[in-house]
């Protein structure tokens, strides 16, 4: 891949697609280009049409979505589904429609079956019923994974889909309405730290197991199939390595350093039981993730207390 190349990253505002532009910029990649949400509009094709007759890119990341946790899943079922679909159409239509070779799509592990065995491989896509809490988001991406392929067998350009485990990082989204796990109990143990170590009350039994992969590996996931032509159309990205929301509740707790009690709601849905994602695939090809846990948490916790002012008026 030349360093020149225009390389297009649609949502590179989020927490994936600033952590893609910053991995591609240390690397010497000097073409890069974004637009924001107030600027364009992914859910207008007329617009999404317009912005690549202007700019002409001649790669694109998909790191766009309207993401959340189970709550804003629960909540917002139609959004969930048609506006992810909208977004996805309209850039991998666009794309090919305008002559560009790679597209790189980005999705999540909730695509695979709810009890699927575990760990998870690609060939377990469509083999049974979703997850009922993010089912919306997850039959999204499934259609654009399927949407990649059917121009790879068509038209034999180099889409490809890369399945992510549960990402973290600088930049998450910390907004206790709709945040995933991590970030949410991060905000949840610093507010309790403040507030004279409060207890803090978290979903679940905290037996479900999870798997967690730093956003800065992600990156580099995304810029190894960017600088290779990867010979299968989907990909999982992650650790190979899980653990209990309870271990990952007190891992946090104690990076944090929250004194107080976790107390546990059974009567807040747990989610999936497991979802381990198996990536041998991508070490075959040689990639492999470089962040532990702990690490990546300690780095995470030290970007939301230097960055901890924009949450303040959104309250628990």
């Amino acid at each position: 891949m030349n360093k020149d190349a225009k390389i297009y990253i649609a949502g590179h505002k989020g927490m994936v697609g600033s952590a893609i532009w910053r991995t591609l910029s240390v690397k010497g990649y000097t073409n890069l280009i974004g637009s924001s949400s107030k600027e364009l509009d992914l859910r207008n094709q007329n617009d999404v049409s317009s912005f690549f007759a202007e700019h002409k890119p001649e790669v694109v990341i998909d790191a766009a979505a309207k993401v959340g946790g189970i709550l804003a899943n629960n909540n917002y079922p139609y959004q969930f589904i048609m506006e992810n679909m909208q977004i996805q159409n309209n850039l991998i239509n666009t794309a090919l429609q305008g002559g560009v070779e790679k597209f790189i799509f980005l999705g999540s592990s909730c695509i695979y079956p709810k009890m699927a065995t575990q760990p998870l491989k690609e060939e377990y896509l469509l083999t049974g019923p979703l997850e009922p809490t993010n089912e919306w988001y997850a039959i999204a991406k499934i259609a654009g994974v399927k949407a990649c392929e059917a121009i790879r067998k068509q038209f034999n350009k180099d889409y490809v889909s890369l399945m992510p485990t549960n990402l973290y990082g600088t930049h998450d989204n910390f907004d206790l309405t709709s945040s995933h796990v991590l970030p949410a109990m991060m905000r949840k143990f610093h507010e309790a730290k403040e507030n004279n170590h409060a207890p803090v009350s978290l979903w679940g039994s905290g037996t479900p197991m999870r798997e967690f992969l730093f956003v800065d590996d992600m990156a580099e996931a995304v810029v190894f199939a960017l600088e290779n032509k990867l010979p299968e159309y989907l990909y999982n990205i992650g650790t190979g390595e899980d653990l209990t929301i309870k271990h990952l509740a007190e891992t946090i707790q104690r990076i944090v350093g929250h004194k107080g009690e976790i107390i546990w709601d059974a009567s807040k849905p747990d989610g999936t039981p497991r979802k381990l994602m198996d990536i041998s695939k991508m070490h075959a090809l040689g990639w492999k993730y470089q962040v532990v846990l702990e690490e990546g948490i300690r780095k995470t916790y030290n970007w939301f207390s230097e960055n901890e002012g924009k949450y303040k008026e959104i309250k628990l």
